[in-house]
């Protein structure tokens, strides 16, 4: 398999060459050349797979032979090492819950891929050295910084904004050490993108060996499209049409999820529910694409201006937005409306979620107004106790410390603040 920049500007690449890059020369990220569907006997028979051959079977033509199938199952198993419960909150709708591996995010899955990826690469050079660069709006530094952890031959540098993520969030990416680096930037998650997408393009740092674990490395995307097979296996003796709701900041996960249709999952409908940050619901209202400066909201994971993986989605519609249509809609909400969808999943139902979960249900409940005989799925991003400053006060419960959070309370907290890219510069070619 060979992977195209977005920009078309830049040479096709190897697996290997687009996981260890990161972002392509001219700055746009990579794209698979071919995206082949499954056989049809995979879904007839997919209730008697385990979830370790389902994405197996998924995600071997992306990866060819350069990873060899035994290592890739391998991988696969351990990056797997936890449950993805779907959970009834209500008639026909469903909680897919991606909470349960060790940073209990959903991004767990995508940077322990990504992680043993890069180990296999590096495994014949014991002096080959990566550095990790990451931007974060919450969840995806404490996940690369515990699945990259250890991993011989790489350092991961993790930038996030001051102030604006939860303080478990900041204490999974800030506590850890060893080869691990967390810096703490004066501005938004979009400063720290693109802080990052430019020290990607900076012929100065070339001896760094920069790459990146945001869902722009497609190594830390691809797996997310896991998630829909193991729903689709859960409900498919329902026998009806699904809706699947994405709480969606960078629209990482709703774009996994539509690689796994175009591999031939029956998925109905997508539906990418965002917070004040508009960009896409303005854009299928008006077809202008027109990306605003990030707001704060208190589901700051989806505080993202300009989403990176929208392109993707419109590659694979050829940018034809009639055709989009079909299969994708886009709502925004309120923190009040979040505050309220929360308290109504608890109040009726005894079920605990936190604001971008209730982000997704918001925007499925409205649209599953189109699709009466449909059943419908929202993702769960993050356990609930990532975000208790919000959930406690709004639901009036005290939650339970699980183990993987009871681990980081106590430890010290090490960032490095920043302000400019400037900084940031100095601070890789120091490492």
């Amino acid at each position: 398999m060979k992977y195209y920049s977005l920009n078309h500007n830049a040479p096709n690449v190897s697996f290997e060459e687009a996981v260890v890059q990161g972002l392509a020369s001219d700055k746009g990220l990579y794209f698979p050349e071919s995206i082949q569907p499954l056989a049809a006997d995979f879904f007839e028979n997919i209730e008697k797979l385990s979830h370790e051959e389902i994405a197996f079977q998924a995600i071997q033509q992306f990866v060819g032979d350069e990873i060899p199938a035994d290592t890739l199952r391998q991988i696969i198993a351990e990056t797997l090492c936890f449950d993805f419960p779907v959970v009834e909150v209500e008639n026909g709708i469903y909680s897919l819950e991606l909470f349960h591996g060790p940073t209990m995010a959903f991004k767990d899955v995508g940077a322990r891929f990504m992680s043993r990826c890069i180990a296999y690469f590096n495994r014949n050079d014991p002096s080959k050295k990566n550095t990790v660069l990451v931007a974060t709006s919450g969840d995806t530094g404490g996940a690369v910084a515990s699945g990259f952890l250890g991993v011989t031959g790489v350092d991961v540098v993790i930038l996030y904004p001051s102030g604006k993520v939860s303080d478990i969030q900041e204490r999974q990416l800030t506590t850890l050490g060893q080869n691990i680096k967390a810096l703490e930037v004066d501005g938004f998650f979009d400063d720290c993108q693109d802080m990052v997408k430019k020290a990607f393009l900076d012929s100065e740092l070339a001896a760094v060996h920069l790459t990146s674990a945001n869902s722009i490395n497609i190594a830390r995307w691809l797996p997310q499209m896991f998630y829909f097979f193991f729903a689709y296996k859960a409900l498919k003796q329902h026998q009806k049409p699904l809706v699947f709701s994405c709480p969606s900041g960078n629209f990482g996960n709703i774009c996994a999820g539509i690689i796994a249709k175009k591999l031939g999952l029956p998925i109905e409908h997508f539906v990418a529910a965002t917070n004040a940050n508009d960009t896409v619901p303005r854009f299928l209202e008006n077809g202008v694409y027109d990306p605003k400066p990030s707001i704060a909201t208190i589901s700051n994971a989806m505080d993202v201006g300009n989403p990176s993986n929208f392109v993707r989605i419109q590659e694979m519609y050829q940018h034809d937005l009639k055709q989009f249509e079909k299969d994708f809609s886009s709502y925004t909400f309120s923190d009040a409306a979040t505050l309220e969808a929360m308290k109504t999943i608890q109040e009726q139902k005894g079920y605990v979620a936190e604001p971008h979960g209730a982000v997704g249900y918001l925007g499925l409940k409205k649209e599953l107004k189109n699709h009466p005989d449909a059943l419908g799925i929202f993702l769960e991003t993050a356990h609930p106790i990532k975000f208790l400053d919000i959930v406690e006060p709004a639901l009036g419960v005290t939650l339970p410390i699980p183990p993987q959070i009871e681990s980081v309370l106590n430890k010290d907290k090490i960032s490095t603040k920043i302000k400019t890219y400037e900084e940031l510069k100095v601070f890789l070619q120091n490492q």
